[in-house]
């Protein structure tokens, strides 16, 4: 499942795991203009942690989602 919200600065995306057992914790992706950062809950340290991800990095992580495996330099288009 997932939820999408339009807030004044941000578009935030939660994915809920409702597959089967064991589930992991939701994770939220908040769009900013500068940048992507990805949250998510860990039991262990019983804290929320954060990656913070440029959106030249969103632009290649995109590109590797569609690549077999190797080593790729991706283009600015």
């Amino acid at each position: 499942m997932v939820t999408i919200e339009h807030d004044f600065d941000a578009t935030v995306v939660t994915l809920v795991d409702d597959g089967p057992a064991p589930l992991q914790e939701d994770v939220t992706i908040c769009l900013f203009e500068e940048c992507v950062t990805v949250e998510q809950y860990d039991e262990r340290r019983d804290e929320v942690v954060k990656v913070t991800l440029s959106t030249a990095q969103v632009r290649d992580l995109r590109a590797a989602l569609n690549l077999p495996e190797g080593i790729y330099k991706v283009r600015a288009s």
